[in-house]
């Protein structure tokens, strides 16, 4: 059995599904922390059996720094239009465009392994590994570039 209040608050916290919170919590006898943790394997594993789609929309997002001296850019692709237009992908890619412009990744792996800035016990990969999860489908980083003046 869950407890309501609890798959309330993962479901806040994750943006993973209803159903996959319950399981979750059910699996972990209401644990919020395992609950999380399995979720995120969860994540993982999804991620693998996804990585053989074909990711052929997506969006581009960008990032320019209050001073105007430096920005970033990052596209994101996706499997469909469906994805590519949700609220949460479109927050994922400006997420991802503010790491890139405050940690000045060389390359899209050096981006995947950088601790995120605003939850440093995650990584970028880890944002990318959630996100499939939540929306089924293969998404990847295809691009990035920093520029600075």
């Amino acid at each position: 059995m869950y407890d309501i209040n609890k798959l309330k608050k993962l479901r806040e916290k994750t943006g993973i599904s209803f159903s996959l919170c319950k399981k979750a919590l059910e699996e972990t006898n209401n644990d919020l922390n395992k609950a999380k943790k399995l979720l995120s394997q969860w994540g993982a594993d999804k991620a693998k059996d996804k990585e053989s789609k074909e990711t052929k929309v997506g969006a581009i997002f960008s990032y320019v720094h209050h001073n105007r001296k430096l920005a970033s850019l990052v596209e994101i692709v996706c499997e469909t239009d469906f994805v590519s237009n949700n609220d949460n992908f479109k927050q994922l890619g400006q997420e991802i465009a503010i790491q890139i412009a405050s940690l000045k990744p060389q390359s899209i792996d050096e981006l995947l392994n950088q601790e995120y800035v605003r939850d440093p016990s995650k990584k970028i990969s880890d944002l990318i590994k959630d996100s499939i999860l939540k929306f089924g489908e293969n998404i990847k980083i295809n691009r990035i570039l920093y520029w600075e003046i």
